[in-house]
């Protein structure tokens, strides 16, 4: 997209790098981001500027977007992240993984360490196209997720008709997830809001529901906070595996299927959670100045 300005042939070029910015659409698993690289220059992102950009009838359209920032103090890259609505998300796993390639790829590197408001999280690539995230501990305290009170997290007092009795913990951002019977016969997009904004989460939170195939394998939907329904979410899926082990539904690993596809997960015994899952780039493109103030 140019703006309607007369330039001569010879000044063509500098003009178009003058007033665009490059970007980036990536996706995990169809949880998609636009991605933007300040590294370089820093870029007067506002939160309305990136809600416009996210917006799938007007802007480009994601379920989060991503600024990469310069990395200090032993981190490649700072990741910076908002949702669709312009608010600021602490984690978003999928994410991770893509930002993680971009930066290996570009040092040729196998390992990277992608920095967020939450926390650093070591990266690396695997054979056959797949990286593996490691996403930091999972938090299980009740001020941790955060609740607005003191509630035993591994059964919350929340409920939606027969949807009820979650557990909750925190992966960089807050996490409930539901252990559900049957997947399909749960109206997510009817409920999802509600639980998204219920009293209990002070920051709001991402709500999973989780149906256990095996001791192996799960099913989740995720509506996501200030996103709604996505095709995955890896800190979502992280949060899944943490709780239904709680639980004693799974072991330490399993692979959880989202609408997108799969994702590996391990909660290892140190309490750090493992993610394994692929990337992709669906196009480039540039914006002009204007769409990020």
């Amino acid at each position: 997209m140019a703006w309607p300005v007369r330039v001569s042939p010879g000044w063509r070029a500098l003009y178009i790098r003058s007033v665009t910015i490059p970007f980036r659409k990536m996706h995990g698993l169809g949880n998609d981001f636009v991605v933007l690289d300040a590294r370089a220059r820093p870029l007067p992102i506002t939160p309305s500027g990136a809600a416009a950009i996210a917006d799938r009838h007007f802007g480009i359209g994601c379920d989060q977007f991503i600024v990469m920032e310069p990395g200090t103090d032993g981190a490649d890259v700072f990741m910076r992240i908002r949702n669709p609505d312009g608010s600021e998300a602490g984690a978003c796993g999928n994410a991770t993984r893509c930002i993680a390639s971009l930066v290996a790829d570009e040092a040729g590197a196998d390992r990277v360490v992608v920095r967020t408001i939450a926390g650093d999280l070591p990266v690396e690539r695997l054979p056959g196209g797949l990286w593996r995230a490691d996403m930091g501990l999972a938090r299980l305290g009740w001020r941790d997720v955060p609740l607005a009170r003191e509630v035993d997290t591994l059964h919350l007092p929340l409920a939606r008709g027969e949807v009820a009795d979650p557990a909750a913990c925190s992966m960089g951002n807050p996490h409930a997830t539901f252990f559900v019977p049957d997947l399909d016969r749960v109206p997510v997009a009817e409920i999802g809001p509600g639980l998204e904004t219920d009293p209990i989460f002070p920051d709001r939170a991402n709500i999973g529901f989780a149906q256990i195939l095996s001791p192996e394998h799960m099913r989740l939907v995720i509506w996501e906070r200030g996103a709604g329904i996505t095709l995955a979410c890896g800190s979502g899926a992280c949060a899944a595996m943490v709780n239904a082990h709680r639980r004693g539904l799974t072991g330490r690993r399993a692979t959880i299927t989202m609408p997108g596809g799969d994702l590996f997960m391990e909660w290892r015994a140190d309490g750090h959670v493992l993610m394994t899952g692929p990337v992709a780039t669906a196009f480039t493109g540039t914006l002009p100045d204007s769409a990020v103030a």
